[in-house]
C-alpha cells in the first residue's frame, strides 16, 4: 500500500492527452506523463483495502500493492524488479491494457480507482531511462534448443523466459520485424515501434535469435522445425478475420482492418508497402463496422490520413455510461467506453446491422443498414444508407489459421478452432509441441498473451529438464 490516508487526501488525477487538433497530424504518442512527484502521489492512494482484488483482476497477477508502496517512497529501482517479477514488458501494457486491474480496485466502488496503468507505465519508462533495464543473459546454458513460432507478445515472452533458463531460443516471424499485432495491428500513435525494437535488442543479448521473413509450413516445412529443436511452441495469434458475408462484400473499398492497420504502421516504420495496392482514407467517407479496440485503431487511423467522415457501427447495443458498482464490482464491467480516438472526430451507431453495400463501377459507395431489436433481428421500416467510399471491417478474429502449419502437424482443436491445450501444461495433442496466447485461447488481451507465454515456458522448462524456477 502507499500512504495510509492517501485516498482521502489525494484526488485522483490521470495523464492527460495532447489537443485533438495537434495529435491528429502525426502518428507519435500524444499521452503527457503526470512527472515524478504526479506519480507518486497517485501510488500514494494505493489503500489498506484487506484484500487487494487488483491482484485477480491483472492477468499477470502484478503486485501493484507492493510497488506502488515502493513508488510512494521513492524506491524505483526495487519497484521495477518487482514489476518485471511478473511482466515481461510493462511499457506495453502500461500504454495499451485497458487495466482490468482499476476495474478491480476497491477505490473503484468510487470511481476513482488508483492509477495503476499510469503508475506501471511511469516504473518501466523511468528504468529505461535511467539505464536500469539490461539484458539477463543466463548464467549456463542447458544444451536445449526450442523453436518458438510467431512474435507477439506470447511468443516475445515465452521467448525470453526459456533464453533466461539457458535453451538455445529460436523465434520465427514471418513479417519483416517481430511484434505481431504490437507492431503491425496498433497504430504508433498508441504505441511507438522503437519500444518493442529495445526489448528485441535485450532479448537478442540474452541469446534468442530471430529468424524474420520466415512462415512455418510455407517457407519451412513444421517436419524441419521439429526435428531441430528439443521443443516448439505456437504463439502465432488468432488471425483468421470474422468476414460480413452480405451483398456487395466483393465490391472494391471494402476492407479487413488488419489489411488497413499495418499498411499505415509499416508506411510509418519505412518498411515496404509495395506488396499490395494502398487502403487510404484521405478525402474518402468512411464505415467501420465492428465497435471495439480494432475499429477505434481504424478510426483514429482514418482521422489521421484525412477523412471526410467516419462512423462507427456496432451490432450490440449501446451500453450504459456508468455500471451498477453492487452487481459487477470488481469483476470488468460492460460499460459505454470512449476512446482518444473517438474524440477526435467520429460518429458512433449502435445496435445497426448491415446488409448491404453497393456501389459504382465497381467501388462501394453506400452500406444499407437496418436497426436491430435485442435479439439482433431487424426492426422493420428502420433502414437506413450510409455514404461509405472506405468500408473496414473490424467485427473481431475467430481462430487461429489452419492451412499450412496448423494442418501440417496434425494439432487436435477446440470448439472454437483454436489449438486444444489447458492452462496446465499448455501442450497440444502434437509431442513436443506447445502453444499459448491467442492461437489457444482465441483473440484476447496484450496482458493475457504475455501471463501464457511466461506459463507456458515454464511448462517446455520442466518438459526439457524435468523440473523448473520459472515463475508460472
Amino acid at each position: 500500500m502507499g500512504k495510509v490516508t492517501g485516498f482521502l487526501e489525494i484526488d485522483r488525477q490521470d495523464r492527460k492527452y495532447r489537443p485533438a487538433s495537434d495529435r491528429i497530424r502525426h502518428y507519435r504518442e500524444f499521452v503527457i506523463p503526470l512527472g515524478e512527484q504526479g506519480v507518486r502521489d497517485q501510488a500514494a492512494r494505493c489503500m489498506d483495502c484487506g484484500i487487494p482484488f487488483c491482484h485477480n483482476g491483472c492477468p499477470v497477477n502484478n503486485q501493484i500493492p507492493d510497488w506502488n508502496d515502493l513508488v510512494y517512497n521513492g524506491n524505483w529501482d526495487v519497484a521495477l524488479r518487482n514489476l518485471h517479477s511478473t511482466n515481461n514488458f510493462p511499457e506495453f501494457t502500461g500504454r495499451i491494457c485497458p487495466a482490468p486491474c482499476e476495474a478491480s480496485c476497491t477505490l473503484n466502488l468510487t470511481d476513482s480507482p488508483v492509477n495503476i496503468k499510469t503508475i506501471e507505465c511511469a516504473i518501466v519508462d523511468r528504468g529505461w531511462e535511467h539505464g536500469l533495464i539490461e539484458p539477463q543473459p543466463p548464467q549456463a546454458k542447458t544444451g536445449k534448443r526450442v523453436a518458438v513460432i510467431g512474435s507477439g507478445p506470447a511468443g516475445l515472452a515465452c521467448a525470453q523466459q526459456l533464453a533466461r533458463a539457458g535453451h538455445d531460443v529460436h523465434l520465427y516471424e514471418k513479417n519483416a520485424r517481430a511484434g505481431g499485432l504490437l507492431r503491425y495491428g496498433i497504430p504508433d500513435f498508441k504505441m511507438e515501434k522503437h519500444l518493442i525494437d529495445r526489448r528485441v535488442a535485450q532479448m537478442e543479448a540474452e541469446g534468442v535469435t530471430f529468424h524474420y521473413g520466415v512462415n512455418v509450413g510455407v517457407d519451412v516445412t513444421v517436419d524441419t522445425i521439429l526435428a531441430d529443436h528439443d521443443a516448439m511452441v505456437l504463439t502465432g495469434g488468432a488471425e483468421n478475420p470474422r468476414d460480413l458475408p452480405i451483398p456487395g462484400r466483393d465490391l472494391g473499398g471494402v476492407h479487413f482492418a488488419m489489411e488497413f492497420l499495418p499498411q499505415q504502421n509499416r508506411r510509418v516504420s519505412g518498411e515496404n508497402t509495395d506488396r499490395s495496392a494502398p487502403i487510404l482514407a484521405t478525402g474518402k467517407h468512411v464505415v467501420v463496422i465492428g465497435g471495439g479496440d480494432t475499429g477505434s485503431d481504424c478510426i483514429g487511423t482514418s482521422v489521421r490520413q484525412g477523412a471526410l467522415s467516419v462512423t462507427q457501427l456496432e451490432i450490440m447495443p449501446q451500453p450504459p455510461a456508468k455500471e451498477n458498482k453492487l452487481l459487477t464490482w470488481p469483476d470488468w464491467p460492460l460499460k459505454l467506453r470512449t476512446s482518444s480516438s473517438h474524440e477526435e472526430g467520429s460518429e458512433r451507431d449502435f445496435a445497426v446491422s448491415s446488409v448491404e453495400f453497393t456501389g459504382k463501377n465497381g467501388a462501394v459507395k453506400a452500406v444499407t443498414c437496418v436497426r436491430v431489436g435485442p435479439d439482433f433481428k431487424p426492426l422493420p421500416g428502420t433502414e437506413f444508407e450510409l455514404k461509405a467510399d472506405l468500408v473496414l471491417l473490424a467485427m473481431g478474429f475467430t481462430q487461429p489459421v489452419h492451412e499450412g502449419m496448423l494442418t501440417d502437424l496434425g494439432v487436435d482443436f477446440d470448439q472454437r478452432g483454436n489449438v486444444a491445450a489447458n492452462v496446465i501444461s499448455y501442450k497440444s495433442s502434437r509431442e513436443k509441441v506447445f502453444t499459448a496466447g491467442d492461437m489457444r485461447r482465441g483473440q484476447s488481451l496484450v496482458v493475457w498473451a504475455i501471463r501464457e507465454g511466461r506459463q507456458c515456458a515454464r511448462s517446455v522448462d520442466e518438459f526439457l529438464m524435468g523440473s523448473s524456477e520459472l515463475p508460472r
